[in-house]
């Protein structure tokens, strides 16, 4: 159907520029003196067969160009797609204004060529600005819209909506979010950006072991918080494509909506403190609460790799905190049963450690 209406397209436009243009290039050439040759309705036939011959070897170019654009348009969030038609609708109505003028100027080029030259670039430049600048507009009307609330029902009401709270990858993996959105002691709207879920889609296609099961944990928590639990969860769709990391893409999404960052990264953590962007960070409340293991419980584990120091182990939780076993390099690669020793608990997160049990008995 498409390549029935791009050789139609062709048709038409040859025929207009032979209707106008035709007539006059056999008079300037002067090829005949009978009047006929020099018909608009005779150039429009030309300039027509000239174009459908055309079509059949630009159609398919042109066909390809107009689905790439579709299915690029397609692929675009709603939200970039309405504030970037909005910005080319405002740049195509002030370039029009600006070639009122232009078209009474008696010069054929600047005339005919300029006006066209000025939309596109106008056009243009109107589409990136809406769609580049379309977090700002969004909070702009956001904020325009409480400044009404809070004029209609008073101050009061501003006071009370709890602010949304934006959850990054390193707090989805850690699993205690999901425990604590359950005893709602996180107010308001739970924002899982789209680059968050990349991010961890990304680790949960992981080669290495590890990583990808801590994805799945992160994907199975995100899961149990949208389904299971009492709580509002909004999936943010836009992204900030000049910013490359993760973490900026967080503290420019907290300023945007006015949010605060909910994580359990020191860095990140330290990084809002010093932009001004409000952050709850889930080790900071483990610290006032009963750790989840205590000294002289026992648990299973399965030692992965050397310590750092000599004759140490490294095994994880499933929620990633790492266990140091003493003497427990013997044991890499197999599932023993340990004893809590210590529990090193601070804003960087929790360290444990521990001893084999069969170590334990032996002493």
């Amino acid at each position: 159907m498409i390549n029935k209406v791009v050789h139609l397209f062709f048709i038409v436009l040859g025929g207009s520029i032979g209707y106008l243009y035709i007539p006059e290039l056999v008079r300037i050439l002067n090829f005949t003196d009978s009047g006929w040759v020099s018909s608009p309705y005779l150039g429009m036939i030309i300039g027509a067969i000239i174009f459908f011959i055309l079509s059949y070897w630009l159609a398919d170019y042109i066909v390809d160009f107009l689905k790439w654009v579709e299915e690029a348009l397609i692929k675009l969030p709603a939200m970039d797609l309405f504030f970037g038609s909005i910005g080319l609708i405002v740049g195509l109505v002030i370039a029009y204004f600006i070639i009122m003028p232009v078209q009474d100027i008696n010069i054929q080029v600047v005339s005919q060529v300029l006006p066209l030259f000025i939309m596109i670039i106008l056009g243009y430049l109107g589409f990136q600005v809406g769609f580049r600048r379309r977090e700002e507009f969004v909070n702009l009307m956001k904020t325009n819209k409480k400044e009404r609330r809070r004029s209609v029902e008073g101050e009061d009401a501003e006071i009370l909506t709890p602010k949304a709270k934006i959850l990054d990858t390193s707090v989805i993996i850690d699993g205690r979010v999901a425990d604590i959105c359950q005893t709602n002691f996180l107010e308001g709207t739970i924002i899982i950006p789209g680059f968050v879920l990349g991010e961890l889609q990304h680790i949960a296609d992981s080669s290495d072991t590890l990583k990808r099961n801590r994805g799945r944990r992160g994907l199975d928590v995100l899961n149990r918080i949208q389904k299971e639990l009492p709580v509002k969860v909004e999936i943010y769709e836009g992204d900030f494509e000049e910013i490359p990391e993760v973490d900026s893409k967080l503290i420019k999404l907290a300023k945007v909506i006015n949010g605060i960052v909910v994580t359990n990264d020191f860095n990140l953590n330290k990084v809002c403190d010093l932009q001004g962007v409000s952050v709850l960070n889930i080790n900071d409340l483990a610290n006032a609460v009963k750790p989840v293991v205590l000294p002289g419980e026992e648990l299973v584990v399965q030692v992965i790799k050397d310590g750092k120091e000599h004759n140490q182990g490294v095994a994880y939780l499933d929620d990633g905190t790492m266990i140091v076993v003493e003497e427990g390099r013997d044991y890499i690669g197999k599932t023993i049963e340990v004893i809590i020793t210590s529990v090193l608990q601070t804003s960087a997160g929790r360290m444990i450690f521990a001893k084999p049990k069969l170590l334990e008995k032996a002493l």
